[in-house]
């Protein structure tokens, strides 16, 4: 482990990953080092949907046009297959449809059109008697995560002569010396991507910034309820969720809809994203708890609600085929950079965002970090 490294890039979630690609693009030496053998946390949890509409206005934003541009680049060249292209907002109330007429007129709502109840007849999967119109954003781009991780990381290891360190903790971090179970690295600068573990590493710094966890549920759903075609799904709740939506008129309307109609739901942090897999699967989620310690335990109930929610949009509900959890960091911002030092910088985004923003985010960090 005598080798010396420019920079030491501690996580490899798709935030570790998001910096290893920004450092290699400088000509940096760069080492990935990760505690498990694989990318088992939430970078391979979610829906691998590149979000840009509803993301909260100002840096998100920004943040998730330039990381939805990265993944186009470099989706090809990894061998990383874009599922779907773009995003369909179903407003299943007037309420919701006004937000969303309203945002297709605020800037944030540039490209994305409405489409009336006739014109989504196209989608034939859809219930679309009892829908008041929809949003469609040209936007959005979906990844299969749970493959374009590992691809991810093939491919900066062998294009980028990214260097991979596997099943290793990180004791200490006193740039140039890390400590770790493997031995000493050697790196002049380190940027921590620590997930959810708010424990191991500056848990007195993370500390300061009020971080909790969430807990989520998702579901793979069989073959045979959405179509080739049809873009990513998401429904009212969706819009009462995404920070995006929050500023525009008609909004605290909407929200008071939703607990009159949905109330269990809210309760839960459920709104519904549906995404289409290749195999024709759906992946399905989510919910939202929030506490310092999840436990590991999928509550039914919850997966009902979901399923209900799914249920009032689409045709046919096909079976579940897989049940999992997730965990992601949760604060008051979107991200968090910690500056520990002039060589070290710890990153999290904390917003359940990690794959819509991660790869412009590692752009800033850089930057902030050496100019």
């Amino acid at each position: 482990m005598k080798q010396p490294y420019d920079i030491a890039i501690i996580g490899a979630g798709i935030c570790g990953l998001a910096h290893a690609l920004a450092a290699a693009k400088r000509g940096k030496r760069c080492i990935v080092i990760e505690r498990n053998l694989a990318a088992v946390g939430a970078s391979i949890r979610n829906f691998g949907f590149i979000t840009v509409s509803g993301q909260e206005r100002g840096a998100c934003w920004q943040r998730a046009k330039r990381s939805r541009d990265i993944w186009a680049d470099i989706a090809g060249p990894a061998g990383i297959s874009i599922t779907q292209r773009s995003m369909l907002v179903l407003a299943q109330n007037i309420e919701t449809l006004n937000v969303l007429e309203a945002f297709r007129n605020d800037d944030m709502g540039e490209d994305c059109r409405l489409l009336s109840r006739s014109e989504m007849e196209h989608y034939t999967d859809l219930k679309t008697s009892h829908l008041k119109g929809a949003l469609l954003s040209p936007h959005e781009l979906r990844v299969e995560s749970k493959d374009a991780i590992p691809q991810l990381t093939r491919w900066l290891a062998e294009h980028w002569g990214v260097t991979f360190l596997w099943g290793t903790t990180v004791h200490t971090v006193e740039p140039p010396h890390i400590q770790t179970s493997q031995g000493t690295i050697h790196a002049e600068s380190v940027i921590i991507c620590p997930g959810d573990d708010l424990r191991t590493l500056f848990p007195e710094r993370l500390s300061t910034y009020s971080l909790t966890r969430c807990k989520l549920q998702m579901m793979r759903l069989a073959s045979g309820g959405i179509q080739a075609n049809t873009p990513a799904i998401m429904s009212d709740l969706g819009v009462e969720r995404y920070r995006g939506y929050h500023h525009l008129p008609g909004h605290s309307a909407l929200k008071r809809c939703l607990q009159r109609d949905k109330s269990a739901a809210l309760a839960a942090g459920v709104h519904l994203i549906a995404v289409r897999s290749a195999d024709g699967s759906q992946i399905v989620g989510d919910s939202h708890v929030y506490m310092d310690e999840p436990d590991p335990f999928t509550d039914a109930g919850v997966d009902e609600l979901i399923l209900t929610e799914h249920d009032s949009v689409f045709k046919h509900t096909p079976p579940v085929i897989t049940r999992w959890n997730g965990c992601y960091t949760s604060g008051p911002s979107t991200m968090v950079m910690d500056r520990v030092s002039d060589s070290v910088r710890i990153v999290l985004i904390t917003s359940g965002t990690g794959a819509s923003t991660s790869f412009a985010i590692a752009e800033e960090t850089l930057t902030d970090l050496w100019g």
